[in-house]
């Protein structure tokens, strides 16, 4: 069976108030249910010592005893004296019927007082009676009893009774209005966490809720909000990675589709006697530059994904820059020189580098290389100095340079590829750039490109030195 939780947080409340109430009241009647008759008890018992104490000091004694039946009978109270055997001596109104108990008459001969808050066997009416021991010069010779009718003390308990009951009718009204408003307002409370989840759940991550720190709901308002834009910046983060991942899958298939296509042209034409022998060793060497670019991409894909996977090991140690720039210079001189460019390095033998030798070898081709591409006819400079205890590293061409405002896209993956679509006679930047820019944050330095078009482009490259 389901119960709505305003309902289980309304009869929580009110029972919970109803139960306290009852149980207040019950002891509150008691409590004056006793006080009651405590003070009635009191009083006989004050009126009884009276009126022994007069007896004991007076030998008038049946001149004492009316004039006290006169005073008391006025207070609605009764009394009888009793002589040692019992028996009655003296008594006024009811006092002359009753009947005393054996062990009653025991207690009062051992010098104890008898107090009976309510008795209905022995009057025609319910009484509260007081029976004293009456002693002359220390002996027992007798006892008064003092009774006096429950009626009145009923009725005032009858009255507080009632009082009591429409009081609890009233706080429990009271309680019930009061618990309907909490219950609603926390309910309500409740209701908005659920619509925004329900929202959540529909994928909309822009809905927020009132939070505060006036208890446990409004902390969970606020963790709810706080996991909820967490869920918007995860939601985004992930659109812009499957964004990226198609982008990518098209450009890596632009990027293979192009050479496959020419080897398979190739492959065709050579197995089905199309092309002429003359051209077939042109062919081969075509077939054999889009292997190696087809193995180039697998290469810098692989090392691309190992740098953003943290499995690349890095083992620096301080080098000589000016024999790590003679390495590229020797490596890239033939392909620059197919382009008609120059390489100039301008180092001083005592510059030192604080870095992995492969992968400063692989930043400093990239670059270069990309400087061969876009330059023709041109000088590529290769710098090195020291500032301020850190290795500061310019590649510098004087080649076709680019839009300032297309510098920060340069190194996105394939980002080039897009422009070579377009016939465009300097090739790509493919994943050359992107995985510098990676290497060099590895080896916690900085890397900056200024360019202009026409006028070429600057690659600076600051290393912080070490041990």
């Amino acid at each position: 069976m389901k119960i709505k939780y305003f309902y289980q947080q309304l009869l929580s409340h009110v029972g919970v108030i109803v139960i306290a109430i009852l149980i207040l009241s019950l002891l509150f009647s008691h409590f004056i249910e006793n006080l009651i008759y405590q003070d009635k008890i009191d009083e006989l018992t004050a009126y009884g010592k009276n009126v022994l104490a007069d007896l004991e000091q007076n030998y008038d004694s049946e001149s004492i005893l009316q004039e006290y039946g006169h005073v008391l009978a006025g207070r609605d109270i009764q009394y009888s004296l009793f002589d040692p055997s019992s028996a009655i001596i003296y008594s006024t109104g009811r006092g002359a019927r009753i009947k005393l108990e054996a062990e009653e008459w025991e207690k009062i001969r051992d010098g104890y007082t008898v107090v009976v808050k309510q008795d209905y066997k022995r009057f025609n009416e319910g009484v509260t009676f007081v029976l004293l021991p009456y002693l002359r010069q220390g002996q027992f010779v007798g006892g008064i009893l003092l009774a006096s009718p429950i009626k009145g003390s009923r009725d005032i308990i009858s009255q507080i009774n009632q009082d009591l009951f429409y009081t609890a009718l009233v706080a429990v009204a009271v309680a019930l209005l009061l618990s309907w408003i909490l219950s609603a307002f926390h309910v309500r409370r409740i209701k908005r966490l659920q619509e925004a989840t329900s929202l959540i759940a529909k994928r909309d991550y822009s809905v927020r809720i009132p939070s505060s720190d006036f208890d446990e709901i409004g902390e969970l308002s606020k963790d709810f909000n706080q996991m909820v834009g967490t869920l918007e910046r995860s939601m985004e983060e992930i659109e812009r990675l499957e964004n990226r991942r198609r982008q990518f899958m098209a450009d890596v298939s632009h990027e293979l589709r192009t050479p496959l296509t020419t080897i398979r042209g190739v492959i065709d034409g050579i197995r089905n006697q199309m092309i002429p022998e003359t051209e077939k060793e042109r062919a081969m060497l075509m077939a054999s530059q889009e292997t190696k670019r087809l193995i180039r991409l697998v290469n810098e894909n692989l090392d691309y994904e190992k740098i953003r996977s943290n499995q690349i090991k890095l083992h620096k140690e301080n080098l000589l820059l000016s024999e790590v720039m003679e390495v590229i210079r020797d490596q890239l001189e033939i392909q620059a020189e197919e382009k008609d460019n120059q390489i100039i390095l301008e180092v001083d033998n005592d510059v030192q580098v604080y870095a992995d030798y492969d992968r400063l070898t692989q930043i400093l081709i990239n670059i270069t290389k990309n400087s061969i591409q876009f330059t023709e006819k041109g000088i590529i400079t290769l710098r090195g100095r020291m500032a301020e205890g850190k290795t500061v590293i310019e590649i510098e061409d004087n080649g076709i340079g680019m839009d300032p405002r297309e510098i920060k896209k340069i190194w996105h993956r394939f980002y080039k590829a897009m422009v070579s679509r377009t016939n465009n006679p300097y090739g790509e930047f493919g994943l050359g750039l992107s995985i510098v820019k990676q290497l060099v944050q590895l080896h916690d330095g900085q890397i900056d490109v200024e360019s202009e078009q026409g006028e070429g482009t600057i690659f600076t490259l600051i290393f912080p030195f070490g041990k």
